[in-house]
């Protein structure tokens, strides 16, 4: 369903209590625990990006794979899926291939499927609260 390919490994960390001023570009997977304003862009594909609970980001994301459980101020570009983990919060549109919500996670924007085939639908999976 989502091209079950295996992940890249995530070969960098932004770590809590790092501050980045200014744009990231990575590749292969990057983790954010700290907060960065600038833009994030994967420079190749595939890629994954986690921003986890602690995490603060103020910029636009681009990357295939992109995981978000903390804070989002900008526009989310994820081109194969996007999970929004439970404690997500991001202020501008959402732009994805397939996309999985968790109870809990909020988007002040728009969501904007990408459909690379006319006729293709885009994915949509409601995660089940395991609590």
């Amino acid at each position: 369903m989502f091209n079950k390919k295996k992940q890249p490994p995530i070969k960098s960390l932004i770590a809590n209590g790092t501050l980045i001023q200014g744009h990231v570009q990575f590749s292969d997977g990057l983790r954010i625990d700290g907060e960065v304003i600038g833009d994030i862009r994967a420079s190749a594909q595939p890629s994954i990006l986690v921003i986890s609970e602690t995490a603060r980001v103020n910029g636009q994301i681009h990357a295939d794979h992109v995981i978000i459980n903390g804070a989002v101020k900008g526009p989310v570009f994820a081109s194969t899926l996007l999970e929004l983990q439970p404690k997500a919060r991001i202020e501008g549109d959402v732009a994805y291939r397939a996309l999985e919500m968790h109870q809990g996670a909020m988007i002040s924007g728009q969501l904007k499927p990408t459909v690379e085939a006319a006729d293709e639908k885009p994915s949509l999976k409601l995660a089940a609260n395991n609590a």
